[in-house]
């Protein structure tokens, strides 16, 4: 039985700001488990018997190479994919990178990284990337 195809999986993503405010991101590559070719906030699958955080920091240190610490519950989505066949219900933290460089450790898995500033995101953004800049926007209006 596959998560998110077969059960609604739980998946976990986080926003990285740095300190100049530019958010990281990450194309996902051609055995991306959906929405390949497309921009996204990272993240990944939680494991059973896993925290929210735990699978954050491991998704980061695997994919990237980074340690980060997960701060505050941006948003949870509803990530409904119905061509794709997949439901998933996907939490996500604003973050930011305590350790290491990002680098792409999984070239299948994500084709291209890079740093962007929240007005000038790549226009094609995942589902689940477009309503979490969505309400990361709408955060940052309303703490100025």
């Amino acid at each position: 039985m596959k998560r998110g195809v077969d059960y609604i999986g739980v998946g976990v993503g986080a926003l990285i700001v740095a300190e100049d405010g530019r958010l990281f991101m990450a194309k996902r590559g051609p055995k991306a488990k959906n929405e390949r070719g497309l921009w996204e906030f990272p993240g990944g699958s939680v494991e059973f018997g896993e925290t929210l955080a735990a699978a954050l920091k491991r998704e980061m240190r695997e994919e990237y190479g980074i340690e980060i610490a997960v701060g505050a519950l941006l948003d949870v989505v509803d990530h409904i994919l119905p061509e794709e066949g997949q439901h998933w219900v996907s939490p996500s933290f604003i973050c930011t990178l305590v350790g290491g460089e990002p680098h792409i450790q999984e070239p299948e898995k994500c084709s291209e990284i890079g740093w962007f500033h929240p007005l000038e995101l790549p226009a094609e953004l995942t589902l689940i990337s477009r309503d979490n800049l969505r309400q990361y926007l709408k955060n940052i209006q309303g703490e100025i």
